[in-house]
């Protein structure tokens, strides 16, 4: 345990509903000073800036990214405890109010516009403060103390937005393919086979550019139908085994850990330890990248997921549709 872990004294925490019972506006602070925040919201002093600041249309960052970062900051603080970082009890209090972001408990303490600057810091930040103040209201102490649980030295600890945001976009598409997309094409595969078995005995003319041709009957032109969602799957599923390549493992570059400890390479002792896609991917096969910096800043596995998105749902409409 590092010493400041063993100088903090361990907190009575509460049992108490999601809501901090409060109206009118409360004084949270930031590198830039004071501001001004709802009363009845947890986030502080950045997220309020950035809605101020980048009020533009009403483009909001998708909740299921905001739900994704709840288990990159349960993982983080769990092997964060696990080395001794923080204490044990901060790092099962994080990980409390992370499954409250999880399950979307917390889903309207997340505001922002996609239109943000940086590489999702502004997100990130928004997690780490409602996070912060979630644990603060558990431990009975007064939010905007950023004690007993800070935004950036708990909550973000040996983390940067660069690697935990790419992570929580992965993290979101691989959960909704899983949870979402995957079993609705199932459905709509077997609807569309039990019809072709249906009418295997029904002929009809076929057709070519507009003029009769050879028959057929339709339960094996539908046949062509569900053996085109079987190939979408395969591409859904592919690209998933690329976006299971996580980059909360590596680190922003030039990023130095204020514990100032490097393992061999240089590569800091926790990126070695991180194991997110474990919490992220329970069931679901994650897995960590084979090169955290590609995952990272090449975005290459989103791509790819978009063009077999398109290339599925393109092949698929024009017959089904």
């Amino acid at each position: 345990m590092s010493q400041q872990g063993q100088a903090q004294t361990t907190p009575s925490i509460l049992n108490l509903p999601v809501g901090t019972g409060a109206n009118g506006m409360r004084s949270e602070t930031d590198s830039m000073g004071a501001v001004d925040v709802p009363a009845e919201r947890y986030w502080g002093a950045q997220t309020q800036r950035s809605r101020v600041h980048f009020a533009i249309g009403d483009d909001r960052m998708p909740i299921e990214v905001c739900r994704a970062y709840g288990y990159v900051k349960k993982a983080a603080a769990q092997v964060n405890g696990e080395l001794g970082e923080m204490p044990a009890w901060k790092a099962e209090l994080i990980a409390r109010v992370c499954d409250e972001v999880i399950s979307g408990a917390l889903d309207g303490e997340f505001p922002l516009s996609v239109w943000q600057t940086g590489s999702g810091t502004q997100t990130n930040m928004n997690v780490n403060e409602v996070i912060s103040n979630r644990a603060i209201q558990l431990s009975g102490e007064k939010l905007g103390s950023k004690a007993p649980v800070h935004p950036n030295n708990d909550v973000n600890m040996s983390q940067s937005s660069n690697d935990t945001f790419p992570t929580a976009m992965h993290v979101a598409t691989v959960i909704a393919f899983d949870k979402d997309l995957i079993p609705a094409v199932q459905m709509l595969r077997e609807a569309i086979y039990a019809k072709a078995r249906e009418w295997v005995d029904v002929v009809k003319i076929g057709r070519t550019h507009l003029q009769d041709a050879t028959p057929l009957t339709v339960g094996q032109e539908w046949s062509g139908y569900a053996a085109q969602l079987d190939d979408a799957l395969l591409l859904i599923r592919g690209s998933m085994q690329g976006l299971c390549r996580l980059a909360n493992r590596s680190e922003c570059a030039g990023r130095i850990r204020r514990q100032g400890r490097r393992e061999a390479g240089g590569v800091p002792a926790f990126s070695l330890c991180v194991r997110a896609e474990q919490v992220c991917f329970a069931g679901i096969g994650g897995r960590d990248g084979d090169s955290q910096l590609c995952a990272t800043f090449a975005g290459s596995c989103a791509y790819k997921n978009c063009e077999r998105l398109a290339v599925a749902g393109v092949g698929t409409a024009g017959r089904v549709g």
